[in-house]
């Protein structure tokens, strides 16, 4: 090999080097530079949700995770985006910042915080039992999850509770329609109601309730075993509530004179004693 051949060799190798060590830094440069961009952004989004200009804040948040996808800033921008809308009531606007989040970063360590933000939102929107049940499902759904990915975090704790909540909520929904079959003598559309809630929201206080209606209703059918059945349960569960005495009387027809009958004695005699007492004042 001739001496210019090797000069040749040298010179391309010493260029190749000294090309890829200024790629280097052009790259620690850029990546410092986009470092400082995300921060600056992050820091301008929470002050303006300090100051509750939250739509300006999520923007912010949003620029930052776009800037530095790689950056441990980019999931804190995500979560802080959601709870931006979530702060002002932009529930929609939460609901697509999380599920994009739980998609996009399904490792993260505050995962448990994006499903309960999640949940909440779906259950702010919760407006009464007559209304469209979406919220209501999608947030029991949710919170369940948390639950069993999470159990022993605060989120999961408070997700409980939420889910008791819940369930008081469709309870009374069924109990609702219930109620509207018995008076348009829709006998078993409204027994399936009654039924559900027994089955599946035994620990609502819709429970007692509910299965009166069912007494009442077999017995009205003429299935008095039937009615029987739910009457014992009533009386096993609830022996003191107003249900129990309702579903007792109708199979004792006495029972409800014979109550009255105690009462006016009781009052009566209540007043004989005022009358006594005051003979001595």
């Amino acid at each position: 090999m001739g001496i210019k051949n090797i000069f040749f060799i040298l010179s391309v190798s010493i260029l190749l080097i000294s090309c890829s060590k200024k790629e280097i830094k052009e790259d620690v440069i850029l990546e410092k530079s986009l470092e400082m961009q995300v921060l600056e952004a992050y820091e301008e989004g929470m002050k303006a949700l300090n100051s509750n200009d939250v739509l300006f804040a999520a923007k912010k948040f949003n620029e930052a995770e776009i800037l530095f996808p790689q950056s441990e800033w980019a999931p804190k921008s995500a979560l802080m985006a959601a709870y931006s809308y979530y702060k002002q009531d932009y529930y929609g606007d939460a609901i697509a910042e999380m599920e994009r989040f739980l998609r996009v970063y399904p490792n993260h360590k505050n995962l448990s915080y994006a499903y309960y933000l999640l949940g909440i939102s779906y259950y702010e929107q919760i407006v009464d039992e007559k209304k469209d049940l979406q919220s209501i499902i999608k947030s029991k759904d949710i919170f369940q999850t948390l639950i069993e990915k999470f159990p022993n975090t605060e989120y999961a704790i408070d997700a409980e509770f939420k889910i008791d909540l819940i369930n008081d909520i469709l309870a009374s929904k069924e109990v609702y329609l219930g109620r509207y079959y018995v008076d348009r003598k829709k006998w078993i559309a409204a027994i399936n109601r009654f039924r559900t809630v027994v089955d599946e929201y035994d620990e609502t206080i819709y429970a007692e309730e509910s299965l009166h209606r069912l007494v009442e209703i077999y017995y009205l059918l003429g299935l008095e075993e039937e009615s029987k059945k739910y009457a014992v349960l009533l009386g096993y569960n609830y022996q003191s509530s107003q249900w129990y005495e309702k579903s007792y009387a109708i199979f004792d027809k006495k029972y409800e004179v014979n109550k009255k009958e105690n009462e006016i004695k009781k009052r009566k005699q209540n007043s004989l004693l005022k009358k006594f007492k005051s003979l001595f004042e």
